[in-house]
């Protein structure tokens, strides 16, 4: 089987090669990729080569092993159909849809404990979106918002749009988002954010501070979610988040430095600064939470948000180049891109 794969050779370097895939081998499937989700914010890292390049690429996913050094495959957003099964795969496998963490090719081999079952009535451009949801109800659990809380959201990519489309379902006292870009916040102003701001205005963080208040007794933010991938949008957080807040960071900057002041009012604020990654479930939370219920809550979460309108851009694989071009030069224009195959 001759498939397409993509590969990163070098800064802002991408080549769709054609390469030969064995048969599936005992246990394995082979899938055929229906269409990919390209993830601005760690792929843009890799393009233009900001990845930390001795660096595991991820260290619970088989299909990512290895560091980011050039030339690598990357991509964790695929749904194809099970076309072939190797000896000892169980025949309930044939046809069925599924969803894989693999890298952007037109096919893969996997094991079927490799595999996620797409459920009924999802459709491939719903479910191409489970890993940036997995992410947003990741991020929820991490932040533990509350009834009556004030919650600023940095960063309205497609992370941030799916949590504020979650989020926005809590009884908040308010919910206030910063965008570079007005496609993006007009879109989260409609999944349910009070305000949404630009953070380069010179009145930003009053405007912030003033929208977060809503007229209520406590200044500042209870809880701020930092997922710009912009380090300068982590010390506008700390900034807004008032006593004993929580900041949740989300953002991998890769290479990028993060600049902090953290000489002022944050030496007294006991405000807490929560690292959150997909990879992993917060400990506190192990006793009854697994990877099975968190994918269940994922799907059922897919199917209410319904994320499919939210991509702007359908490539095929063979102009792969040309939709890292636009994210890098125009992520005015972005917010979704999917491959197809």
């Amino acid at each position: 089987m001759d498939r397409q794969a993509l590969y990163f050779t070098g800064p802002r370097q991408v080549a769709v090669n054609r390469e030969t895939l064995p048969a599936p081998a005992f246990g394995q499937v082979l899938v055929q990729t229906i269409l990919s989700a390209i993830s601005p914010g760690t792929e843009l890292l890799i393009y233009r080569g900001l990845a930390p390049q001795g660096l595991a690429r991820d260290e619970t996913i088989a299909a990512l092993a290895g560091d980011f050094t050039f030339p690598l495959t990357y991509g964790y957003a695929a749904v194809g159909q099970v076309v072939e099964l190797g000896p000892g795969v169980a025949p309930a496998w044939q046809d069925r849809l599924v969803f894989a963490f693999q890298p952007h090719a037109s096919h893969f081999l996997a094991t079927p404990d490799e595999l996620l079952r797409v459920p009924a009535g999802l459709n491939p451009e719903e479910a191409v979106f489970f890993p940036n949801m997995e992410t947003a109800v990741t991020l929820l659990l991490d932040g533990q918002p509350r009834m009556g809380e004030q919650v600023a959201i940095f960063g309205q990519g497609i992370v941030g749009l799916l949590l504020t489309a979650l989020i926005s379902r809590w009884p908040l006292s308010s919910l206030v988002t910063l965008d570079l870009y007005p496609r993006r916040r007009l879109l989260s102003e409609d999944l349910g954010a009070n305000l949404s701001l630009d953070p380069s205005a010179p009145d930003a963080l009053e405007r912030l501070a003033a929208g977060l208040k809503a007229d209520g007794p406590c200044s500042g933010a209870d809880l701020s979610y930092e997922i710009s991938g912009n380090p300068a949008a982590l010390d506008q957080a700390i900034a807004v988040t008032g006593f004993s807040g929580r900041v949740v960071i989300g953002s991998w900057y890769g290479l990028k430095r993060c600049e902090l002041n953290l000489g002022g009012r944050f030496h007294r604020s006991r405000m807490r600064l929560i690292s959150s990654q997909v990879s992993s479930i917060n400990p506190e939370l192990s006793g009854r939470w697994d990877k099975t219920r968190l994918y269940h809550l994922t799907w059922q979460m897919l199917a209410q948000v319904q994320p499919a309108r939210f991509i702007t851009q359908r490539v095929p694989i063979a102009q792969a180049a040309q939709a890292y071009e636009l994210l890098d030069d125009h992520p005015e224009d972005v917010i979704q891109v999917i491959l197809t195959y």
